[in-house]
């Protein structure tokens, strides 16, 4: 049993190496195409504003610090562009802003899957503290329905991660529908914003695989307790 509580370990690790490759594929695929001018000129500020109008309704939009840090925030009603995207009027800063247009719409819209995901969250944020915590204490002191409860709590990460997928996809989509049905982008620019979009939901997936193995191991690491 501990053979296959070391094998989980060292497959957590590879998954988190592959994260470290996924985000640099994030920041080299961003680099690439913000060297890519887009057909409209815009830039990405004025874009998002038109795309709120168009879809989305009244929605505020600010600059926020840091790289890569946009974001759409359902309590403010606000979506923030980070320095990066603002300003910029290339395919990368166009399909990350675009790609938040996306995150208002889903919301305004009701989507389910974002629904669901908003639902898991609270228990998603104290499970991912507290739930290895529990596991590894229940192990030590031979509580086995603590372990239970950590796994439990758990749980909900990895599904607030599995829920998170179709959430960051269907973004991406609605956000090169809409730069290509408003013209901002042509069907040779369309392929860098892909990329861009594709690459950044390559770090949600890994997440997802991360957690699944972590509550995997969490599994194995109760069943041998139980077993001594």
């Amino acid at each position: 049993m501990i053979y296959y509580t070391d094998y989980l370990f060292f497959a957590l690790l590879g998954v988190m190496v592959i994260g470290f490759i996924a985000q640099a594929s994030v920041q080299s695929a961003f680099n690439k195409y913000s060297k890519v001018q887009a057909r409209s000129g815009k830039p990405a500020h004025q874009v998002a504003s038109e795309l709120l109008g168009k879809y989305a309704g009244d929605v505020s939009l600010q600059p926020v610090g840091g790289r890569l840090t946009d974001h759409y925030n359902p309590r403010t009603d606000t979506v923030g562009l980070s320095q990066s995207v603002y300003n910029g009027t290339s395919v990368a800063a166009l399909a990350v802003a675009a790609h938040e247009i996306g995150h208002v719409m889903q919301y305004k819209e009701g989507y389910v899957p974002i629904r669901i995901r908003n639902t898991i969250l609270p228990v998603a944020s104290f499970g991912s503290s507290i739930a290895p915590w529990l596991v590894f204490i229940g192990f030590f002191m031979g509580v086995i329905d603590l372990m239970w409860v950590g796994i439990i709590l758990y749980s909900a990460v990895l599904l607030f991660q599995l829920v998170t997928l179709p959430v960051e996809f269907n973004a991406s989509a609605r956000a090169i529908a809409m730069l290509s049905q408003s013209g901002y982008i042509d069907y040779y620019e369309e392929e860098g914003a892909r990329k861009v979009l594709k690459a950044a939901a390559t770090t949600y997936v890994v997440a997802a695989l991360a957690s699944a193995i972590t509550l995997l191991r969490f599994f194995v690491i109760m069943n041998s307790r139980r077993r001594n």
